[in-house]
């Protein structure tokens, strides 16, 4: 169990880091996209200036989140090969399609955006942009259909004793899978909503010249954090819906309703221990739902506030407050992973696989050298990307290189 506990730490901590960068992706992807859009339809000079400025720190963080991301894969064959032996056939489909399908197109479609800058038709260089962010949507997808299998096995059969698919429109359907994709993708939007409304409050408080510029970028930061968050939390209470009976009795805390439903588990799988670890659940459920609540209050506030232009241009405790919420977002998102993900253990498949039975046979000592060398990396990337993001954010429009054209040099003179 020392070592299972090991490669369950290990996974939380790298998931949890790659899933702060995919939120920031998604929601940044859009409003870059959205900007864009506006730049091209209007031909507005300061949407340009704002889709560059925006756009560099996408960049910033989706190339560190490539990283963390393909490190994670490699954890399915080093910890966990009895998941991809025995649910690979299906799990592995989702993540194949991810792969294949979105990733891949993702990846390739932003670099001709990067390169594409004055090189392509503005509708064109529009087009990928918008494949980008649409492909990136695709890959959270696939994602959460592989998740929502773990968390709700549906479409599958067991031959020779491993699953097989059997029907991937069911896949596709699962509740588990569609209503965290909703809660996920719009959780996104808060995250970059916030994330610029803060990043542009820090400027406004600092009364850079950039006034009209990071203006704008907060009352569209705002306008999006809002709805988002509405969202988001039905999202989540439709979540409550598709939970297991062990994880919704974890979060009530009645001690009847967890004696029964232990019960019941061992009446259907034998003895054991079946509940998930309850003060975390509970506490990890707590968190997320008062920080819910407090930016939900505070994007309103908000939203009332941006729409006076002596508020938005001098209101620096304001100014400084929106600031200091861009972490808030992230640690909300973080909170509702461990709920959703804790409260499914002991098992990995639910109610075919156990974590136990999932792991690979590896050491204590090997497992204890690969957490130590899987989060010293993982922690240096996320210190390294919100360092390069709060520096080149700190610097504003002025010094951004996406787009930009390289200064001419002369050609050298012919001397006969």
């Amino acid at each position: 169990m020392e070592t299972v506990d090991l490669a369950r730490l290990q996974f939380a901590l790298t998931a949890g880091a790659h899933f702060l960068f995919v939120a920031l992706t998604l929601g940044l992807a859009t409003l870059v996209a959205v900007l864009q859009t506006r730049a091209t339809l209007t031909r507005s000079p300061i949407h340009l200036r704002m889709t560059r400025f925006w756009g560099q720190l996408y960049i910033i963080n989706y190339a560190m989140g490539i990283v963390t991301g393909l490190v994670m894969e490699f954890q399915f064959g080093m910890s966990w090969s009895g998941l991809t032996h025995f649910a690979g056939n299906v799990f592995g489909a989702a993540l194949a399609i991810e792969t294949l399908v979105a990733f891949f197109i993702e990846s390739t479609f932003l670099g001709l955006w990067i390169f594409g800058w004055d090189r392509l038709n503005r509708w064109a260089h529009l087009a990928l942009i918008w494949v980008v962010t649409l492909t990136a949507y695709a890959s959270a997808f696939w994602i959460l259909i592989a998740n929502g299998f773990l968390q709700n096995p549906v479409g599958h059969e067991v031959v020779n004793g491993v699953l097989q698919l059997n029907d991937f429109g069911a896949l596709t359907a699962n509740p588990a899978s569609l209503v965290a994709f909703g809660h996920v993708l719009s959780g996104a939007m808060v995250v970059g909503g916030f994330f610029m409304a803060g990043v542009s409050a820090y400027h406004l408080r600092r009364r850079t010249r950039e006034q009209e510029f990071f203006r704008k970028s907060l009352r569209i930061g705002l306008a999006l954090a809002l709805p988002a968050t509405l969202v988001a939390g039905v999202f989540g209470g439709l979540g409550f819906a598709t939970m297991q009976p062990t994880k919704a009795a974890a979060w009530s805390g009645s001690a009847q309703e967890l004696a029964q439903v232990q019960a019941d588990m061992v009446a259907r799988f034998g003895p054991g221990d079946y509940l998930p670890p309850v003060e975390l659940v509970r506490t990890s459920g707590v968190v997320m739902m008062l920080l819910f609540v407090v930016m939900l209050v505070f994007s309103a506030v908000s939203f009332l506030l941006m729409l006076f232009r002596p508020a938005v241009r001098g209101l620096r405790i304001w100014h400084w407050l929106l600031t200091a919420m861009i972490p808030v977002p992230f640690v909300t998102m973080l909170a509702g992973w461990v709920f959703r993900e804790v409260g499914r253990q002991p098992w990995v498949v639910y109610g075919l696989l156990t974590t136990q039975d999932a792991m690979s046979h590896v050491t204590p000592l090997e497992m204890r050298v690969s957490l130590i060398a899987f989060c010293a990396v993982f922690g240096l990337l996320t210190v390294v990307n919100y360092w390069l993001l709060a520096r080149h954010a700190r610097h504003g429009p002025d010094a951004v290189a996406l787009g930009s054209r390289p200064a001419e040099t002369p050609a050298p003179a012919l001397t006969f």
